[in-house]
């Protein structure tokens, strides 16, 4: 058995580069031929597999096998494709500590983080079972002329639906986009991030034993620029998760095959300490806004806008919980904050750090790696006196960092919670909440939550959730995370006179005809 920090037991490795799970099984469902590529594990540094790599004819080959298989898919009844969701959706409650000591040996999750991500899984396959008839049925329109023209509107698969994963939650969005594509008839190609693969074959493979056919969700491996690259080349709509430079290269490569794209991006999320807000709640929930995944959560806060009147009062209780945070590495609830993904990701929020200390910035909490406890760890921090000129001001750092500013008021707080070329999540904290919503509308970001960190709209799959500005294009979750994996298709029906001159009509006489045909269906109140 490894132990680390002497408590902490992961599963048996009777060799170096063996992996638990059945790695082996997973790694074998990759359309991967190519030379391999070491995988460690983030949690563990000396867990390592290789895995194989996926040539250009790898995905091309994958691509085909997906839409041959899509073909029969999409002639089965909904209620056929409901039901595949609706067994996955006890499958993944049945295997939710498997699929979160996945999800924390590959990314470093602290457990309850990692819950949270399998539980959200769950939901978002019950969501779209329960609703994709009602989403996707046959709508009668009106026709331009009542009882002669009938249409019909339909809604047609895309075919093939391509995502390139993230690293930083690889079963939520990648697996729950795939879903809402799957029951409205999409075979799928994924490529997983090179550091997260095992769980989104876990995953897929899961799908397989609820009844999906086994060659319609094809899983490719390899770096962006290369696999991912012809991954675009293959698919008829494709939804990315990451940075907003690579977003903007995958929307050209979009464009160029006029095909469709949903992007959800960077943030620079903001939250907002109005003045009549509850002090110990508002800590709390910034603590859990800035610090759930180390910070490795598109809609973490990394700016706090707190108001004057409570700055003294706030920062004191923040910085108490901040500093109570536990910080460790456990396949149990011991620990709230894990690691970090990679040394890469360590060193920006490092570089962050430094470029705000040597700029005068000051550093009020935290602001250290932790490799007592493991080489990718970061302590929480918390920083004051941030100002343009340093990076962590605008960028986005991605880690465990977070920085106060002082304003005056409300209006205050919202020019500067705008005051960003992102706008995906923000947090408002007040303890009025017809308050909280009124400044929520003055935000430009796709969600806000107000008395909460994110969770409020991240859970409720109802609502559609994405980016404004930099932040990215379309939205996931709700119906219009189904819709976007739909096209339209309208049939209309003219049934006894055509809609043109008939009959020994001149064109004038038409033409006079309509116009008052016009008038008659305006006064009817018709459409």
């Amino acid at each position: 058995m490894t132990t680390l920090d002497g408590r902490t037991r992961l599963a048996t490795v009777e060799t170096p580069d063996a992996v638990p799970w059945d790695g082996p099984r997973l790694a074998a469902q990759l359309a991967a031929t190519g030379p391999s590529r070491q995988w460690r594990s983030a949690y563990d540094e000396d867990l390592a597999t290789e895995l194989p790599t996926s040539t250009p004819s790898d995905v091309a080959a994958a691509a085909d096998r997906a839409r041959t298989a899509q073909q029969e898919w999409a002639a089965r009844p909904l209620d056929e494709r409901r039901r595949v969701l609706l067994d996955f959706h006890d499958a993944v409650l049945d295997q939710r500590d498997r699929l979160a000591d996945l999800l924390q040996y590959e990314g470093g999750k602290a457990r309850l983080v990692a819950i949270e991500e399998v539980l959200h899984l769950a939901l978002t396959a019950r969501y779209y079972a329960r609703t994709a008839r009602e989403v996707l049925h046959h709508q009668r329109r009106s026709g331009i002329f009542p009882l002669l023209t009938r249409i019909d509107q339909h809604y047609l698969p895309r075919g093939l639906v391509g995502i390139i994963a993230p690293w930083n939650y690889p079963l939520s969005p990648t697996i729950s986009d795939g879903l809402a594509a799957l029951v409205a008839g999409n075979a799928l190609l994924l490529k997983p991030d090179l550091q997260t693969p095992y769980v989104a074959l876990a995953a897929v493979d899961l799908l397989r034993q609820a009844g999906m056919p086994a060659e319609l969700w094809q899983v490719v491996h390899g770096a962006g620029e290369r696999v991912g690259a012809e991954l675009i080349g293959q698919v008829d709509y494709l939804c990315f998760t990451g940075s907003t430079a690579t977003g903007r290269i995958v929307a050209r490569q979009c464009a160029d095959r006029l095909i469709g794209c949903s992007l959800e991006l960077g943030g620079k999320n903001p939250l907002l300490v109005l003045d009549d807000a509850d002090i110990e709640q508002t800590a709390a929930g910034a603590v859990r806004a800035s610090f759930s995944n180390a910070g490795q959560l598109c809609v973490s806060a990394e700016r706090i806008f707190v108001a004057d009147r409570l700055q003294r009062e706030f920062t004191d209780a923040f910085l108490a919980k901040t500093r109570a945070v536990r910080l460790g590495r456990s396949l149990d609830f011991e620990y709230e904050m894990g690691s970090l993904i990679s040394a890469d990701q360590l060193a920006r929020v490092e570089s962050h750090v430094a470029d705000a200390r040597a700029k005068g910035a000051r550093v009020l909490t935290g602001g250290r790696r932790r490799p007592d406890l493991g080489p990718l760890f970061y302590e929480p921090t918390v920083l004051a006196g941030v100002t343009a000129e340093m990076a962590c001001y605008a960028e986005e750092t991605f880690g465990p960092v977070v920085s106060i500013y002082p304003v005056r008021d409300e209006t205050e707080a919202v020019r500067r919670a705008n005051d960003s070329a992102y706008g995906l999540n923000a947090s408002v904290w007040t303890g009025d909440p017809v308050r909280g919503r009124r400044v929520a509308a003055q935000l430009r970001c796709g969600t806000v939550n107000v008395n909460e960190a994110y969770a409020a709209t991240f859970g409720s799959i109802d609502a559609p959730m994405g980016g404004m500005k930099n932040s990215g294009l379309g939205r996931r979750q709700g119906p219009e995370g189904l819709l976007r994996f739909v096209q339209p298709q309208v049939v209309g029906t003219q049934s006894l006179l055509p809609i043109a001159p008939s009959h020994g009509l001149s064109p004038q006489t038409f033409a006079s005809g309509l116009t008052v045909a016009l008038r008659v269906l305006k006064s009817l109140g018709r459409a």
